[in-house]
């Protein structure tokens, strides 16, 4: 019983649309009929609100921290189910026909409720990506790959230590949540290698 209102409520939150609400909302504009048709931050800056964005970024994090931070107080045995479903309910939202954003905001958000470190060094790997190459998707993707590989090491090393008591399944989790936000992104690699990718200006 347990187990299913941690999945249930982790996937209701995570599948809010905040980035369709608020255009909607402060626009009268329909993201999905805009740019990508997605309905992340990303997309709510291409309909040329950067508040709006910067809203829609904030909430979708909070859709991903929110409920993986409560699991873990009240059921921290099922913390990692509820940041697989908070995840996928922001990319498969049963409201919009399964068809949601990209996950990145709300990876972060799972992102920070397990490590703050963590997700310090994903913003600083993204920021830095970004201001390089002015692509959110390389951005999210290399990321995404740089906490995982940092994560798998330290767990590697962690539990060639005896004396240190090691969590291996955080990696296992974030791999999962990688090869999703990869699958997520699968246009935009297409796009990258035509040289089709329209670069996201500030």
């Amino acid at each position: 019983m347990e187990i299913i209102l941690v999945f249930s409520s982790s996937y209701l939150s995570g599948s809010v649309p905040f980035g369709l609400i608020l255009t909607k909302i402060f626009s009268g504009k329909d993201v999905r009929k805009i740019g990508s048709g997605n309905i992340g931050a990303t997309n709510v800056l291409r309909a040329g609100n950067k508040y709006l964005a910067a809203l829609t970024l904030f909430l979708d994090t909070l859709k991903g921290y929110v409920p993986v931070l409560l699991t873990g107080y009240f059921f921290n045995e099922y913390i990692y189910i509820s940041a697989l479903s908070s995840f996928l309910g922001h990319v498969f939202p049963i409201w919009l026909n399964f068809k949601g954003g990209k996950g990145v905001a709300t990876y972060l958000g799972i992102l920070i409720a397990f490590s703050y470190s963590l997700s310090v060094l994903f913003c600083f790997t993204w920021l830095i990506l970004f201001f390089i190459f002015n692509y959110s998707s390389i951005s999210s993707i290399f990321s995404s790959l740089t906490i995982f590989v940092t994560t798998f090491i330290r767990e590697t090393a962690q539990s060639a230590n005896p004396e240190v008591i090691s969590d291996v399944h955080l990696s296992k989790i974030l791999f999962i949540l990688l090869i999703l936000i990869i699958f997520t992104h699968k246009k935009n690699i297409i796009n990258l290698k035509n040289n089709t990718e329209p670069k996201i200006k500030l």
